[in-house]
């Protein structure tokens, strides 16, 4: 069985506030991508098997996809067991989701392979906030830290993807988050509505300026797409990409052969948003 681990965006990303334990509240609008990893599922007898492609990322029982599959095989009282291969094609602590993606699905896979009673979005939420979104996939609103989910109808989006080679982890980010960055809810009806119409969205990224003080190449790199002329310029989740959105593929393809050009070290991609997967 072979899958595509979709990226995501968040089309705004406000920090409401702090919650106990550490955590913060958030208000996102979370966005599946048509790209991502790919990942190739088997049965086997027993056992998990991991093999990871493309990058030098563990395959131990500390990787995610891992623990995605003994979460489910122990869930569903050990039917049998899986091998996993997984393509990485996505840069890593770069904002979109990756290892999250990877998680979820491999749960989607084995609830195909061995079909369980189970409650796999719970299972997800124990992997991760973000693994819940992708068993949903498409566009949905997110709250509390980002495991709370509303499917929203939205709009094709076109956006071109830069990652500058800069691994930023969510808890630096969040960790140089000052109290007085908070920010109110995201206007997700006007956001919608001007991913309709052609228009800069009104929303915004409150960790940005937290990973900006960490690390100034990131902000250079958004005030770079924002001159060439991409709308709506922001970056995903807590960086370290940075996207920008286009009217059209071919607009955004574009985009991404001039920014490719100008900065061939980076990780530069055209890709547009995708309707749910269930």
């Amino acid at each position: 069985m072979e899958l595509l681990a979709p990226a995501k965006v968040n089309l705004g990303l406000s920090v409401l506030g702090r919650l106990e334990g550490g955590y913060h509240e958030l208000h996102t609008l979370f966005a599946a991508l048509d790209l991502g990893d790919r990942l190739v599922v088997e049965p086997r007898p027993a056992g998990i098997a991991l093999e990871v492609m493309g990058t030098d990322l563990s395959a131990g029982p500390d990787n995610l996809v891992h623990k995605a599959a003994q979460a489910y095989l122990e869930a569903a009282g050990w039917p049998g067991g899986v091998w996993v291969g997984l393509e990485k094609r996505l840069p890593l602590a770069a904002g979109l989701g990756g290892g999250s993606s990877d998680a979820a699905a491999v749960l989607r896979a084995l609830s195909g392979l061995y079909p369980a009673p189970l409650d796999l979005p719970a299972i997800a939420r124990r992997l991760g906030a973000d693994v819940p979104f992708f068993l949903l996939g498409g566009m949905a609103e997110g709250r509390g830290v980002g495991e709370r989910l509303r499917p929203v109808e939205g709009a094709e989006a076109h956006l071109v993807l830069v990652n500058p080679g800069l691994a930023v982890s969510a808890a630096s980010a969040y960790k140089a988050l000052r109290p007085e960055e908070w920010g109110p809810e995201l206007d997700l009806a006007g956001i919608l509505e001007a991913l309709r119409s052609g228009h800069n969205p009104p929303y915004w990224n409150s960790l940005e300026a937290p990973v900006f003080r960490l690390e100034p190449q990131v902000a250079e790199l958004k005030f770079y797409l924002q001159a060439v002329g991409l709308r709506g310029v922001l970056m995903s989740g807590s960086g370290s990409t940075v996207f920008g959105l286009a009217h059209d593929a071919q607009e955004a393809q574009f985009y991404a052969r001039q920014l490719q050009a100008r900065f061939p070290q980076f990780w530069v991609r055209a890709a547009r948003t995708v309707p749910a997967q269930l």
